[in-house]
């Protein structure tokens, strides 16, 4: 039935057995565990109350468990949309403010709707904007000013918002005699803590444990006389349905906001899934699909207040280690949170906001790609000084900017390397029918008056000049008698009008050096093309071969 290609889910649970149930049961459980004190400590850092990451682990995960192609990524709240919402919203409105909070709630309609908008057009492929060198950049920097966000509750000293990150650190370190002890070690222990227990115990959800711990030491010694700062009333129930107002200015205000948050929401979500497909020898993730999922999700948690969600590396692999097979567990996950919301908020009263500081400062450890970055110097000088790039990008001037600095390398990184492809000189392998490029292969051999050249591109308008002046080049600076142009074309899948004309021109300019051009490997849909444009014709019927050596052997018979 047609309704199942959108709720993946039905498919997933065919054949289900208690077994596997079993799986998801304990799954949504754990997550469930990791999300509560995750999803408050990420609110705080996008600036709102931390009921509103609980809210966020509610609708959203439901429906995101009946849509998504998926069987083990779990959405929610997470670091880096935090901080972007942080960054963009708070130029509007002052954080935790009632209208900071709805400008917050209407920014995560508005990128669901987006993102639902981006799968009814079918445009996953925009996932691709942000290639690995830029996200890895990108992530790195965002650490670094996620941590510093943090150091108000490590150091528990209160931090003015200054609009460039080096003036917080300053301010902080040149207030360090403000440190507030007691915030400070309790910070510091929950960190030491939750590092332990993930090197010796990695089974012991450290999160919950530290919350646990300092809900304890903070309500038994009475700690917020002391001037510990805590989390306060919770509002317990479940999230109050209530449609965000949109205006046209508020819309242009969140414009930015949308669009970077929308980019890396997808882009995480699908490299998440991408990642546990390849670990699991799965397959049948489908951004398309992955997009509505997000859409809905978040559209739908934003009627609930709900936060803009996405999908957690994190949970996503604790998700996967401890066996969820559907997206059950999301929705056994959501069910928990619920739970939770109704029955348990008020345990939370005492918690330390230093305790929530800790769990989002041991997080991002995750997202710095610093021996990543290095390692690309090796691998790629271009996509190393990408990265670089988008780091200082995002550092200096911000985080959509950094954002946008990075779409916009990958853009041009693109259309750079399609503007000038690789061309090759083949010769031919001794006692054999292969063609190689000389420069790899000195022992291939060059046939005498024969030049053998391939275009390793598609052929159109941004490498067309580029196409028509190398080949003459490398024609002028062949040593002999050059009587025939073996053009080897089984690398260009696609030519537009422009590459027809190139075409066009490079046959003339061959005629007019009486040199005779022979196209060998050419694709179906290439000859279709030069057929319509008469080039088939003009560049002779007999002269398009299937490999270099039938060219050679004809050139030779003639």
């Amino acid at each position: 039935m047609r309704w199942r290609k959108y709720f993946p889910l039905a498919e997933q649970l065919k054949d289900y057995s208690k077994n596997r149930f079993r799986f998801d049961l304990i799954a949504g459980l754990t997550v469930c565990i990791m999300l509560v004190p995750q999803g408050m400590a990420y609110a705080l850092l996008a600036g709102v109350p931390p009921i509103y990451g609980l809210y966020a682990g509610v609708v959203p995960l439901f429906i995101y468990g009946l849509m998504s192609s998926t069987r083990q990524v779990s959405i929610g709240p997470v670091a880096v949309s935090a901080l972007l919402v942080l960054a963009g919203v708070s130029q509007i409105a002052i954080p935790g403010s009632p209208e900071y909070i709805t400008l917050v709630i209407l920014a995560g309609l508005l990128i669901g709707i987006a993102q639902f908008t981006m799968g009814l057009f079918r445009l996953g492929f925009l996932v691709n904007l942000l290639s690995n060198p830029v996200i890895m950049g990108f992530t790195s920097a965002a650490a670094i000013i996620i941590g510093v966000s943090q150091l108000k509750y490590l150091f528990g000293i209160k931090v003015p918002r200054f609009e460039q990150l080096y003036e917080t650190v300053y301010y902080v370190f040149s207030h360090l005699q403000e440190t507030h002890w007691l915030s400070f070690a309790i910070c510091s222990g929950a960190i030491l803590i939750m590092l332990a227990l993930k090197k010796w115990a990695p089974a012991v959800p450290g999160a919950l444990l530290v919350t646990i711990i300092g809900i304890v030491l903070s309500t038994y010694f009475m700690l917020e006389s002391r001037g510990l700062i805590i989390v306060g009333d919770i509002p317990a129930g479940f999230p109050p349905f209530q449609f965000p107002e949109i205006t046209w200015s508020k819309v242009q205000l969140l414009g930015p906001t949308i669009l970077t948050v929308t980019i890396m929401s997808v882009v995480e979500t699908i490299s998440i899934g991408k990642a546990l497909e390849i670990k699991n020898k799965q397959s049948g993730i489908r951004p398309n699909q992955e997009l509505f999922a997000l859409g809905v999700s978040k559209m739908l948690g934003a009627l609930f207040q709900a936060i803009p969600s996405s999908a957690s590396f994190t949970r996503s692999a604790v998700n996967n280690d401890s066996g969820a097979n559907t997206g059950l567990a999301s929705i056994i996950a959501a069910l928990a949170t619920s739970l939770v919301l109704v029955f348990f908020t008020p345990l939370f009263y005492y918690l330390p906001e230093a305790i929530l500081a800790a769990i989002v400062l041991v997080a991002i450890r995750g997202l710095f790609e610093i021996k990543g970055i290095a390692q690309l110097w090796n691998i790629d000088r271009r996509d190393f000084y990408m990265a670089v790039i988008t780091f200082i990008a995002t550092i200096g001037l911000g985080i959509a900017e950094g954002v946008f600095t990075g779409v916009a390398l990958s853009l041009l990184s693109v259309l750079f390397q399609s503007s000038r492809p690789h061309i090759a000189i083949l010769g031919q392998l001794p006692n054999s029918d292969y063609f190689r490029n000389i420069k790899r292969y000195p022992e291939a051999i060059q046939h005498e008056g024969v030049l053998i050249i391939r275009f390793d591109a598609p052929l159109f308008f941004l490498n067309a000049a580029y196409f028509k002046d190398k080949i003459q080049k490398r024609v002028n600076h062949y040593s002999g008698n050059l009587e025939v142009l073996i053009l080897d074309t089984s690398s260009i899948i696609n030519v537009d009008s422009s590459g027809l004309s190139a075409l066009r021109d490079l046959h003339r300019w061959c005629t007019d050096q009486n040199i005779t051009l022979y196209l060998s490997g050419t694709m179906g849909p290439v000859r279709d093309s030069l057929a319509r444009a008469d080039l088939r014709s003009l560049i002779g019927p007999d002269h398009f071969f299937r490999h270099p050596i039938d060219a050679i052997e004809f050139a030779q018979k003639d």
